[in-house]
């Protein structure tokens, strides 16, 4: 009768139990040798206690290798902003240099022109194709 009292404690629903008959349960009957269950049970707790942690500890190296690729994409999104912060700089110093020579030779052009219109006796106002050839050529 002790199959029964372990019959009982199987925790399952009122109809279920009433589904199933002992001699569904026959196994519960090769339970009577606890030593070898307990051993084995034990045997079996230290296997799923090792797995348990062999789990656990790939499981902190992939959160650590995650933590690892997420800093190096970090650094090489850092790196990649300053390099194009870095060359955005350079243009735009560039771009002023070039204003800078735009507007000095505009200055000069104009200097000429003064310089010519006076060496010709023209009037500086009036617009003559002669003038405009020879600051072409110059």
């Amino acid at each position: 009768m002790a199959h029964e009292k372990i019959f009982a404690g199987i925790p399952m629903s009122k109809c279920m139990r009433d589904m199933c008959k002992e001699e569904d349960y026959v196994f519960l009957n090769s339970q009577k040798k606890p030593a070898k269950t307990s051993g084995h049970s034990t045997l079996q707790d230290s296997e799923w206690q090792q797995q348990r942690e062999e789990r656990l500890r790939r499981r902190l190296e992939r959160e650590q290798q995650e933590q690892e690729r997420q800093q190096e994409l970090e650094e090489q999104q850092k790196k990649k902003e300053e390099e194009w912060r870095s060359h955005v700089a350079k243009l735009a110093s560039e771009r002023e240099s070039l204003r800078g020579r735009l507007h000095r030779l505009r200055e000069f052009r104009d200097f000429q022109k003064s310089v010519l219109v006076q060496d010709l006796g023209l009037d500086p106002d009036s617009s003559n194709e002669k003038l405009t050839q020879l600051l072409m050529r110059l």
